[in-house]
């Protein structure tokens, strides 16, 4: 028999908020993340803003030793184990310091370019007969799987320790891959999530590319306006977002908290094929992701009460709500709900599917759809598809059921996951 998989934790590093509380309230009151980023002026940057978090030196040091941070400059990994660590805490989990490992769990943590800017200090100091000198720290800082080996190390996880990467998809991939694995009865709890790095080496490809807003770099609060007619680009983003899925027993049988219910999902690929490339989605591909996910959740179109998107501020936002559209086949007044967190945070990249997933979370337990910022002049090809109503610039209270979240990346690779309001039937 196959397990019902559950969420008992949550934890957050996000531009506009770090820790759950912080980012709720943001979340509530449509609070922007985006400021001017001086070293992208500096480095003449088309896009000078962007949403990077907050970190005191003394927060840091609530979850890192002095000499773990010495010669410590991996942004992703920090946003990782700190969004890992307080969702594991928020689950009322404890960390093994001694004995056995925990055999029950383990974790599934996605990342992108990791330690990028490790690299280039240790190479910028070097010549190539010096590689030896690149220091001790530098592999579990550049290696891709270094988030969830410093997880699995802090606390103790004796199950899959594992890292994922598939570009804007990927922490949506890592949910539905530690869904899998509870539900199939391989693991208790799987603690997924993904990070992704800031700072002009992980964003200047994209700046090169001209796909990021210039402008708004004096009024970067404006910048990032998915579903909107004067939306000129994504704004470059980073943090990180963090799960606690659990088997539904093992939650019950320890009094966890249950957030919400994994009801299932899709994966897959449009193989650069069609219409679909290393850069845009197939939507023949999509469509098929998100009716397959709603067949594996077991659900029908109609449930749906929210969808929140991967709506990135681009020309492809009007393409991504036609998908849905043909999808569901719903339209106008009848179109669920839709909100894009990218409004408020930029695109968090590796990152962006996890902390969204987290917004879900939350609007699913509290209920709440939390307002779409920057979109008060809306793309009539958008509002052609769909009532204006259901994009909703002022929060809503409202009770929802069931939110679909999908996510699209690049290399034409898709992600769909249904979450559900917990009931115990």
């Amino acid at each position: 028999m196959q397990k019902r998989v559950v969420i008992t934790g949550l934890g957050v590093v996000a531009p506009n908020g770090v820790g759950l509380d912080a980012f709720t309230h943001a979340l509530k009151n449509g609070i922007s993340g985006i400021k001017h980023d001086p070293e992208l002026e500096r480095l003449q940057f088309s896009c000078q803003i962007s949403g990077t978090p907050e970190l005191s030196p003394e927060l840091i040091s609530q979850y890192f030793t002095e000499l773990e941070l010495r010669n410590f400059n991996a942004t992703g990994i920090l946003y990782g184990v700190i969004a890992g660590l307080d969702a594991w805490k928020d689950a009322g989990l404890t960390i093994v310091r001694d004995g056995d490992p925990d055999w029950d769990s383990g974790t599934i943590f996605g990342s992108g370019t990791s330690g990028i800017d490790k690299f280039r200090e240790s190479i910028y100091k070097i010549d190539d007969f010096q590689a030896r000198r690149l220091g001790s720290t530098v592999v579990a800082q550049t290696m891709n799987s270094g988030v969830s080996a410093y997880l699995g190390g802090k606390i103790g996880l004796g199950n899959q320790v594992t890292t994922n990467s598939s570009a804007c998809t990927t922490g949506t991939e890592s949910v539905l891959m530690g869904y899998e694995r509870i539900k199939s009865g391989y693991a208790k709890r799987i603690l997924v999530g993904a990070t992704s790095d800031s700072g002009a080496y992980i964003w200047g490809g994209f700046d090169a590319m001209k796909v990021c807003t210039f402008k708004h770099n004096d009024f970067p609060e404006k910048g990032s306006r998915p579903m909107s007619i004067s939306a000129s680009g994504f704004v470059p983003g980073s943090g990180a977002g963090a799960l606690v899925l659990e088997d539904l027993e093992t939650a019950l049988n320890r009094g966890a908290r249950i957030y919400a219910e994994v009801l299932g999902g899709n994966l897959n690929s449009g193989g650069q094929r069609g219409e679909g490339s290393m850069t845009a989605p197939n939507p023949i591909a999509v469509q098929k992701c998100i009716n397959d996910a709603l067949e594996n959740a077991k659900i029908s179109a109609l449930e749906i009460d929210l969808i929140n998107g991967h709506l990135t501020a681009t020309s492809k936002d009007a393409l991504e709500i036609e998908n849905w559209s043909i999808a569901l086949g719903r339209k106008g007044i009848d179109f669920p709900y839709v909100n894009a967190l990218k409004s408020m945070v930029g695109h968090c990249l590796s990152a962006a599917g996890s902390i969204e997933i987290v917004a879900s979370v939350l609007q699913l337990h509290q209920g709440f759809i939390f307002p779409n910022i920057n979109c008060e002049d809306l793309n009539p090809e958008i509002t052609a598809i769909i009532d204006k109503t259901k994009i909703p610039t002022q929060l809503i209270n409202s009770d929802l059921n069931i939110i679909a979240k999908a996510s699209f990346g690049f290399g034409d690779v898709n992600g769909c996951i249904i979450l559900k309001k917990y009931n115990l039937k």
